[in-house]
């Protein structure tokens, strides 16, 4: 390759659709790619060192350089966790140092700055992995190399759904361990909205307070909850989707009292009850607590009136569609 031809990868985000939690137990997750990409880049640099910045997430630069595949700081390191979990779980020499930029600007409200929580470090990991495989001319697999080093970024917690849906695209379902998922047809006359809280949430502190509860009966309810509605997805039938939702939403409900994970804060509750007045499903996607949240109908018209209902409840409509395309790879950009 080119020294003057830059390294770029680009990646999608993704909401998870259905068995949140529940996939941590072996329930299928349907989860969606959508049209919001991570990018980095990757340009050869005559330094003796790599140079990593992250406008918008960091104004600070980083120094470090790698041998046999460890990290040595030399600057900076302690903005780029990432970075390091992933070149030590890829274990890529390139005999060449980079400059190196990471994009998540599209998965941030400009206003706030704050995180729209539709999985940016999985997007952001997930081009990352395939950018370095891409340079160092490695024959593996990068969504494999992805999801390990993701999985140290979490301290060993998540299924590896969002880095499943971020490498293949579209919409898949997933099942913790085996493999990464396969695709799912979108239901024909089923239309969607995402609803943004205005509220961070902290998914790695839901899930450490899932490990110390003790299990309640809902939580077995929610793994076959989460089966039916995958199973529906599956189908193709969008009244089916609709129609599963409804119980799956509940034992949701039962699932979040009982060992105190609050899915339905954050106004998750109030829109719920706003969209079941009109007939729509609604729901908190991922972990629940603020972040994002999802209507589901099928007919546009109520999804229109829908999102004048989300403005008196202090959501935000996002303009987000599916995104059919996983990791994209290119030395010219993407």
């Amino acid at each position: 390759m080119s020294d003057a031809m830059p390294i770029v990868a680009s990646a999608p985000g993704k909401v998870i659709l259905s068995g949140e939690y529940a996939v941590l137990d072996g329930a299928p997750a349907i989860c969606m790619a959508v049209d919001r990409r991570a990018r980095v880049t990757l340009e050869y640099c005559d330094e003796g060192y790599n140079v990593v910045a992250a406008p918008g997430y960091t104004e600070s630069t980083a120094r470090f350089r790698v041998a046999d595949g460890a990290v040595e700081w030399l600057e900076g390191g302690e903005d780029f966790k990432l970075v390091e979990d992933l070149w030590r779980t890829a274990y890529v020499e390139t005999g060449r140092h980079f400059s190196i930029r990471l994009d998540t600007s599209e998965f941030v409200d400009a206003a706030s700055g704050a995180k729209i929580g539709i999985g940016s470090s999985a997007a952001l990991m997930s081009a990352f992995a395939a950018a370095l495989c891409h340079a160092g001319d490695v024959d593996e697999d990068a969504s494999r190399i992805a999801f390990a080093a993701h999985r140290a970024l979490q301290e060993g917690l998540g299924s590896g759904a969002d880095i499943a849906c971020c490498s293949r695209g579209g919409l898949i379902e997933y099942t913790m361990g085996k493999g990464t998922g396969h695709s799912v047809a979108w239901p024909e006359g089923l239309v969607f909205g995402l609803f943004w809280s205005g509220v961070p949430a902290i998914t790695s502190a839901k899930l450490k307070q899932l490990i110390k509860s003790d299990p309640r009966p809902s939580r077995a309810a929610l793994m076959l909850a989460s089966r039916r509605v995958a199973s529906a997805w599956s189908s193709g039938n969008a009244r089916q989707v609709l129609l599963e939702y409804r119980d799956y939403i509940q034992v949701l409900r039962e699932f979040s009292g009982d060992h105190a994970l609050g899915i339905f804060d954050a106004g998750h509750a109030e829109m719920g009850a706003v969209a079941e007045a009109a007939g729509l499903v609604y729901k908190p996607c991922g972990a629940g607590g603020g972040d994002i949240g999802i209507v589901l109908c099928d007919d546009a018209e109520s999804l229109a009136a829908f999102v004048d209902r989300a403005k008196e409840q202090n959501f935000r409509h996002l303009p987000i569609s599916a995104d059919p395309l996983g990791v994209q790879v290119t030395g010219q950009g993407c």
